[in-house]
């Protein structure tokens, strides 16, 4: 008889993030179900990284419910911009006295703005995600993976299929904009797959 699944909390409530992410987990016997079925509320990012920002989430979210719970923090980081926007990449147009988040026009708009006075080789760019998963709230050992897509920064926008900074995150290997390729293919080579795939390696180990 086969081992039963285990439950996990996904400190998220984004429908998107938990079916891409379930796809993977099922096969290391891993049923992944988002926090909002348990009622569990988010909890203030007070981390300075990604990978800080991704633990607080995930042991929030088993310390609410008693589970193993899973959690990813993800930005864009251009290193000219000493790592900015990094993981304020969401509110990064946004004021510290506002509770109005910013739109993602807005947060493009300051990008373009502050890389406008650097010279062309300052545009170097990539995407991270760093995805956590804790077997309880106080697991001494964390399994930690980590996805960097690399790409560079536009000044002018190219593409509507996307997200947040997809429009002028342009990718060389694919001579597209994220906002030009489609879903499937960046499901394979975005920063989240990556991570994903580093994190089933990782899980994979555990068996």
């Amino acid at each position: 008889m086969p081992p039963e699944a285990t439950t996990c909390v996904l400190a998220s409530g984004n429908a998107g993030k938990l079916a891409e992410l379930s796809n993977t987990l099922t096969q290391h016997r891993i049923r992944l179900i988002a926090q909002s079925e348990y009622n569990v509320s988010d909890v203030a990012e007070t981390g300075i990284t990604f990978l800080e920002n991704a633990l607080i989430k995930a042991r929030h979210a088993s310390a609410a419910t008693g589970l193993p719970a899973m959690a990813d923090d993800s930005g864009l980081v251009v290193p000219a911009l000493n790592g900015q926007p990094g993981i304020y990449s969401a509110r990064y147009a946004g004021t510290p006295d506002s509770d109005k988040k910013p739109t993602d026009d807005e947060n493009i708009d300051k990008l373009l703005s502050e890389l406008q006075p650097l010279p062309s080789q300052a545009r170097d760019a990539y995407f991270v995600c760093v995805l956590a998963y804790l077997q309880h709230p106080a697991d001494p050992l964390p399994v930690i993976a980590t996805g960097y897509w690399r790409g560079r920064i536009l000044d002018e926008r190219q593409g509507t299929d996307g997200f947040g900074y997809d429009p002028v995150f342009y990718c060389p290997g694919e001579k597209m904009t994220a906002a030009q390729m489609g879903k499937s293919r960046k499901r394979q080579i975005s920063h989240r797959a990556l991570a994903l795939q580093e994190l089933s390696e990782r899980l994979a180990k555990l068996h």
